[in-house]
């Protein structure tokens, strides 16, 4: 395992980060700046730093200044300057903006007006925004004390009344904190569908594998099986004279139990405990008037068309053609809410085609099902091509070619 750049942390509220970003700012701020958010951190962070001083040397959108002006100002330049480091260290960025102003009101007193809570509030939403909950709770104190100390420092709030009215305006703060908090949330719940249909997507086609290497366990066993009968009739035919050929005979049928031997080892470990094995022979193409009467009985009106001559496929391939129409003829049935299906199948070029076409609702455009998938893994076996669609006018049509020189 390269632990040194692939190592994983799992975060507290479930978010996957790197571990290096544990290992100072070079790490968050690869993970976490781009050029275009360092563009807007700039740009943000000199909107915050025009309010503030507008607020401080004229009085925009002040209530009540207090203290020097340039006290007032240095104190909203440097709090609009710690929002640069924002995203790259939230929860040091809200200490250093609220303890910047904190101290400039413990100092001259705390004025009253927009500028005391756009640097905050900005640094309040990013910290419950990117951190995760326990340093967003910690992000959520610091904002907390940062209104006790502006009551505190306030002059002109003596009175509970006053004080119960003056934490109304910090309600802006909170809003902030909250709006962070419930965007991560957001944020993360979708991250977590994307990993668990990931995760779904994967789990179908290792399913898939394991089933289609069952059936070629039981497709190629039974050729090797009797490749074997055979070799030992043979063997007992032949004349006494024939030595070196009963000794060749002969080691033909042990590597053939062998073979059956090694693959009955190896494909039990893919059945679960309680799966037995299938006797049941295979289906194939020759079965597929069969599976197209089963559907209609179920209400599904199927027309099969085929065209080409019919030529003998290998037991693999037979079985792949006849998985794939059941599987695509199952999904029509369950999914498309359709009531008409056409299966088609020809021969001709070297390549077997098959199609199914339905009169359904079509494609919702959302990722394949497992059954898709199952059926991509199938064709991918003998190097095919399976493609999925809407059907002209209307419905749902899947397409393969399975080439038959190959085989």
């Amino acid at each position: 395992m390269l632990t040194s750049h692939l190592c994983l942390r799992r975060a507290e509220d479930g978010e996957v980060v790197p571990a290096e970003d544990d290992g100072g700012p070079a790490g968050i701020y690869g993970r976490r700046m781009t050029r275009r958010s360092i563009a807007f951190d700039g740009f943000l962070a000199l909107v915050v730093l025009a309010l503030g001083q507008a607020e401080a040397w004229t009085g925009f959108q002040a209530t009540r200044r207090q203290g020097p002006h340039w006290a007032e100002a240095l104190g909203y330049g440097l709090a609009a300057a710690a929002l640069l480091i924002r995203r790259m260290h939230p929860l040091r960025c809200v200490l250093l903006v609220c303890g910047v102003l904190a101290v400039e009101f413990a100092v001259f007193g705390s004025p009253e007006g927009l500028g005391l809570s756009l640097a905050p509030a900005v640094a309040g939403y990013t910290v419950a925004n990117q951190e995760d909950r326990p340093r967003a709770l910690k992000g959520l104190a610091v904002l907390a004390g940062f209104g006790a100390a502006w009551m505190a420092f306030d002059p002109v709030v003596v009175a509970p009344i006053q004080y119960v009215q003056s934490s109304g305006w910090l309600s802006i703060l909170l809003i902030a904190w909250l709006l962070g908090a419930y965007l991560r949330t957001r944020r993360l719940y979708a991250q977590g569908l994307v990993r668990e249909r990931e995760e779904r997507a994967l789990t179908a086609v290792a399913e898939e594998r394991n089933r289609i290497a069952r059936e070629l366990h039981d497709v190629v066993g039974h050729s090797v099986s009797v490749m074997t009968v055979q070799a030992s009739a043979v063997r007992r035919l032949m004349r006494p004279d024939q030595a070196r050929e009963r000794a060749a005979l002969e080691t033909v049928e042990a590597a053939g139990r062998e073979a059956l031997t090694e693959m009955r080892r190896m494909v039990g470990v893919l059945r679960s405990g309680d799966e037995s094995p299938n006797l049941a022979p295979p289906p194939t193409l020759g079965q597929l008037d069969r599976l197209v009467e089963n559907f209609r009985q179920a209400g599904l009106d199927v027309v099969l068309q085929q065209e080409g001559k019919p030529v003998p496929l290998p037991p693999g391939l037979d079985l792949t053609a006849y998985r794939l129409i059941q599987e695509a003829l199952t999904n029509t049935l369950r999914h498309a809410g359709a009531t008409r299906a056409v299966v088609g199948v020809s021969y001709g070029g070297g390549t077997l085609r098959l199609s199914v076409r339905d009169d359904g609702r079509g494609p919702d455009g959302s990722p394949p099902g497992t059954g898709l998938l199952g059926m991509r893994e199938r064709v991918a076996v003998y190097g095919g091509v399976l493609s999925t669609g809407s059907a002209d006018g209307g419905g749902f049509q899947l397409c393969a070619e399975l080439p038959l020189e190959a085989t």
